[in-house]
């Protein structure tokens, strides 16, 4: 079957998942495990809740193996490969070559990132849309739980087309009204129109969705707010940003955590600074467990966490970020590249969170000693694998001898509360507005930093006795909207690296070109396939898959 047929066929049918979102109790939302396909026709009252289950389900990315989860929404790895902050890792640069082509700036039509990212997207906006229509037409709902579970719904979809946005230059928008999908066409709006489309539907859901689900993982106000602050600063609607981020932290629901190592602690799921979250669990099927960053998971000496692929490597140029200078502050004239963190024996003081977010040669992971043969390739690729995703291997949350590559119930956080902060930070330095409320919330987020490297938390990964942390706050004097702007950009770096935002964050600053370029001439010294590499304006945006073109008949031409 045509792909373009599978994807507008899957607006009008929708194939329920036994994939569930939710650990929680038997009888929730989310737990429910529906079987077979339903028609628009065929849909009554009782499958509307089914197909909400479904839509959510997409986040999960189970569609066509976990395999390809680096084109779902769990996490936007390889566009950081696309930056300054990742290599692809692997064992050379022609396994997985698709993902090689994205890490020097030759993105081709039929690369496979372009073609999954594509598919899975409108698989996931057609369960959404078929949700809607199911939700509207109940006869045993009322008027405003309906408007409630749609809103849900119209969010979902909403993060979706958002991720197209960021991704495509152009592509086809159509919502649960449109009868006749495969007749939309690439160019039927603009990009503008598009994002306009998105941000109403999170402003309608965010006016009815209430503030609390009963069920762990379902959508709330705050999650339509967050996702709305993040969609107005790729749009530079500075005002809008600092409003819905405002909200958010408005509400002391949430906070930052004690320090960094809490974030891949199972235990802490759904508390402190998870805002909008993907939900795992290890208590029942595989299905259930977070192994979507397969093949991002170190070599591990000792096989502790079943091994893994070890894609996803930091760049020597994000590790060099986190140098700091003797105020504890970061270097924002770009001079931290001047010099190289190479393992543990680098002598200069150093921001804590490198070793929360990368493994580091003479350091500890977890509770074990982080060194060479933790690395599948040391030599192409160096040695940073990523912490982030991973509790320990000991954690009775890990699954390494059911599923392979460190299987959790780990959830992957999309929207957490430290980048909320740091969005309404960066929409006031913008406007140019309450710059000292700005330098607190970035003060406020490296103040977790600082608590992170006390020895009480444990196991030790930040171990002061065998490295040179130093975390400063950014001063008042001299703090201008100039030297701010380059604070939140690189406070967004390092506190958010190794999240899959960093090449987003780059195309929205209008400075991508600039910086990848730079990269490329900077570490083509230490690793030779960037020889010829170059990025340039028409390269930002992914084009529309070959695949696409060929089976669309004139629509995409």
């Amino acid at each position: 079957m045509k792909l373009k047929n599978i994807i507008y066929k899957a607006l009008c049918v929708a194939t329920v998942t036994s994939a569930s979102l939710a650990s929680v109790s038997c009888d929730d939302m989310l737990d429910t495990v529906p079987q077979g396909t339903f028609t628009d026709e065929q849909i009554g009252d009782g499958e509307a809740i089914d197909l909400m289950t479904s839509a959510y389900a997409t986040l999960l990315c189970h569609y066509f193996g976990n395999n390809e989860s680096f084109a779902g929404p769990i996490n936007n790895w390889v566009f950081d490969v696309r930056s300054d902050d990742a290599y692809k890792g692997g064992d050379g640069v022609t396994m997985e070559g698709y993902m090689h082509q994205l890490e020097v700036g030759n993105v081709q039509s039929d690369n496979d990132v372009c073609n999954f990212k594509w598919r899975n997207n409108y698989f996931s906006v057609a369960r959404c849309n078929t949700a809607i229509r199911a939700i509207m037409a109940s006869g045993s709902l009322d008027d405003a739980t309906k408007a409630s579970y749609a809103a849900e719904m119209k969010t979902l979809r909403a993060y979706y087309y958002f991720d197209m946005l960021r991704i495509f230059k152009m592509f086809p928008y159509f919502d649960e009204t449109v009868t006749n999908p495969s007749e939309c066409r690439a160019d039927e709006y603009t990009r503008d129109e598009i994002a306009g489309f998105i941000k109403e539907d999170l402003r309608a859901a965010y006016k009815v969705l209430p503030e609390s689900q009963e069920q762990v993982g379902r959508f709330n106000r705050y999650v339509a707010a967050a996702l709305l602050a993040r969609v107005d600063l790729f749009t530079s609607s500075w005002a809008e940003a600092e409003e819905y981020a405002g909200y958010v932290i408005g509400s002391g629901k949430y906070q930052l955590y004690n320090n960094f190592l809490d974030m891949s602690k199972p235990e802490f799921n759904n508390q402190y600074e998870s805002v909008m979250a993907i939900q795992f669990s290890s208590a029942n099927s595989p299905d259930q467990y977070n192994f979507c960053n397969c093949l991002n998971c170190t070599w591990s000496e000792g096989n502790l966490y079943g091994n893994g692929d070890d894609f996803y490597l930091a760049s020597q140029n994000l590790v060099n970020a986190f140098r700091t200078d003797a105020n504890g502050l970061p270097f924002l004239d770009g001079s931290f590249n001047d010099e190289n963190i190479d393992g543990a024996d680098y002598e200069g003081s150093i921001d804590p969170r490198l070793d929360f977010t990368v493994g580091r040669i003479g350091m500890p992971w977890r509770s074990h000693m982080y060194n060479e043969k933790w690395c599948r390739n040391y030599e192409l690729y160096g040695q940073y694998s990523g912490k982030k995703p991973y509790p320990a291997p000991e954690s009775p949350f890990v699954k390494p001898g059911i599923v392979p590559w460190g299987a959790s119930s780990l959830n992957c956080i999309l929207i957490r509360y430290a980048d909320v902060m740091l969005m309404k930070a960066e929409a006031l330095i913008e406007q140019n507005k309450d710059l000292d409320e700005a330098r607190t919330l970035i003060n406020d987020v490296r103040k977790k930093a600082e608590r992170s490297v006390d020895p009480s938390y444990e196991p030790v990964d930040c171990n002061p006795m065998v490295a040179n942390y130093h975390v400063g706050q950014y001063p008042a004097t001299g703090w201008n909207q100039d030297y701010a702007r380059r604070a939140v950009r690189m406070e967004r770096r390092l506190e958010l690296a190794m999240e899959g935002l960093r090449w987003f964050d780059l195309v929205r600053w209008g400075n991508v070109v600039e910086t990848v370029n730079a990269y490329y001439a900077s570490e083509v010294k230490i690793r030779s396939y960037y020889t010829g590499a170059n990025l340039t304006e028409d390269e930002i945006y992914f084009p529309i898959p070959v695949n696409q073109v060929d089976n669309a008949g004139d629509l995409y031409k």
